[in-house]
């Protein structure tokens, strides 16, 4: 009797006392050269705000990145190719520039230009940082949760389903005052 006691113990004590669960390890992120998404998006600035609709085309050197007001309408245009970039406007008017950088403060008028970097965003908005960025937390299927690159942070707050390689549907891109959040509805990939 006292031995089957002493067994029992022995077996509760190292049930409650046993060693923490293993830490996910990160899962290899499959990325598209090619991907279509449409979303809503939030952005501010600490002083201001906006919000509205996403449609973003992406191919190896040519993105169009179309935001519209939470009614449908077009409220600004970019659209970049290796040969230089053009802002198009609600309003008609029109921007060039040799790259989409030296445009993106104009998809979200009224919000101040935090410098947000097109040439990172398609790896970000795959959960896919670029070899240079740190990701800080992991979700327990292995993905990213946190990632920190070139200043800014990237929270992926949901993804599309339970699967390691999910696209996400849900993230949070800041640095300082700057905060955009994009809900991804609908991706389109090859």
């Amino acid at each position: 009797m006292a031995v089957a006691l002493a067994t029992s113990a022995l077996t509760t004590a190292c049930t409650l006392f046993s060693a923490p669960a293993p830490a996910p390890e990160s899962v290899a992120r499959q990325t598209f050269g090619a991907f279509s998404l449409t979303g809503r998006l939030s952005a501010t600035d600490g002083e201001h705000s906006a919000t509205g609709r996403l449609e973003w085309q992406h191919a190896p050197g040519t993105d169009r990145w179309t935001v519209l007001s939470p009614f449908g309408q077009i409220v600004a245009r970019i659209e970049a190719s290796p040969t230089g970039a053009e802002l198009t406007l609600a309003n008609g008017e029109r921007r060039h520039a040799a790259q989409a950088a030296d445009l993106m403060a104009g998809l979200l008028p009224g919000i101040v230009d935090a410098g947000l970097p097109p040439a990172r965003l398609a790896a970000w908005v795959q959960a896919a940082p670029p070899a240079d960025a740190e990701v800080r937390t992991l979700d327990a299927h292995g993905r990213p949760a946190r990632a920190i690159d070139q200043g800014w942070s990237i929270d992926y707050l949901a993804y599309r389903d339970e699967a390691p390689g999910a696209l996400p549907r849900l993230l949070d891109i800041f640095r300082g005052d700057f905060r955009l959040r994009l809900t991804i509805e609908q991706w389109e990939t090859p």
